[in-house]
């Protein structure tokens, strides 16, 4: 909508005014210098440095074995490359569960070594003391209900959550319970959209989807994906705007070529 070009900078209180105004909130990962340019520069309302950063930049099979510097220096190379957009940081499997000590702790590294605006931890009434410790610094904090994907040697398999009515109810009580404590948006991943459009429905904060339907306030999905970069993953909430892995594997291959016919560089490349 034009009225978000006018916008300098996103910031927390901005996406409120979105959901208030029924404007939808566009999303995307990013954690790098470059890419993270390009994503700001095109008019993304918010960037999720996220701890898919482990699957995506290090080739893990989990988010579980990021580390918090690690987790910095993406944030810190995403800031560098952003004028506009909000910029949210996970904090990493480890940094923030059980332990709301650690948790501020670990917020505060985020906030003062990469220049980032919030961050968001996942899960619910368990989480709730490391929220509110962490808001105590002012530090904003975005929510994540539904798939998390930190817990999945619990839940032993990344299938739709929130399909039976205990986890159902369970996901609408720690959505209220996260917006009563502070929180000022929310993450609902892999959830029935009817679930979803529920739980928007029913707290004041913006709720962000991703596999979560249309009846949200906004929608994420991780850059790498949506630009057909990693071939393998295909979800269905998944819509890919790009075929990247095709153009970059048919560019490597023509400057190999080239190379070997001593094609390039021509004459007109050399000094």
């Amino acid at each position: 909508m034009s009225v978000m070009k006018d916008v300098k900078r996103v910031t927390t209180h901005v996406l409120q005014e979105m959901k208030n105004n029924g404007v939808k909130i566009a999303m995307l990962t990013a954690y790098d210098y470059s890419l993270a340019r390009l994503v700001d520069a095109a008019g993304v309302d918010a960037i999720l440095v996220g701890d898919s950063a482990s699957n995506v930049m290090a080739g893990h099979e989990t988010t579980l074995p990021i580390t918090l510097d690690q987790m910095i220096y993406h944030a810190s190379s995403v800031v560098r490359g952003c004028k506009r957009a909000l910029i949210v940081v996970d904090l990493p499997f480890g940094t923030y569960q059980g332990n709301s000590k650690g948790a501020l702790n670990s917020a505060i590294r985020i906030m003062k070594e990469s220049g980032a605006h919030a961050v968001k931890l996942e899960g619910g009434s368990e989480v709730l003391d490391s929220v509110e410790r962490i808001l105590t610094a002012g530090i904003p904090v975005m929510g994540h209900l539904g798939l998390t994907p930190q817990s999945i040697y619990k839940f032993g398999t990344y299938v739709v959550r929130a399909r039976e009515q205990e986890e159902a109810e369970r996901l609408k009580r720690d959505a209220k319970l996260l917006e009563q404590a502070g929180c000022f948006a929310l993450v609902l991943e892999k959830i029935p959209a009817k679930l979803a459009a529920e739980v928007a429905a029913s707290v004041q904060i913006p709720v962000i989807g991703i596999g979560a339907g249309s009846g949200v306030d906004g929608q994420v999905l991780v850059l790498h994906d949506m630009l057909g970069i990693n071939h393998e993953f295909k979800p269905r909430f998944l819509r890919r705007y790009a075929e990247l892995h095709d153009t970059i594997s048919d560019a490597v291959g023509r400057y190999v070529s080239d190379v070997r016919r001593v094609d390039f560089p021509n004459a007109e490349e050399q000094y």
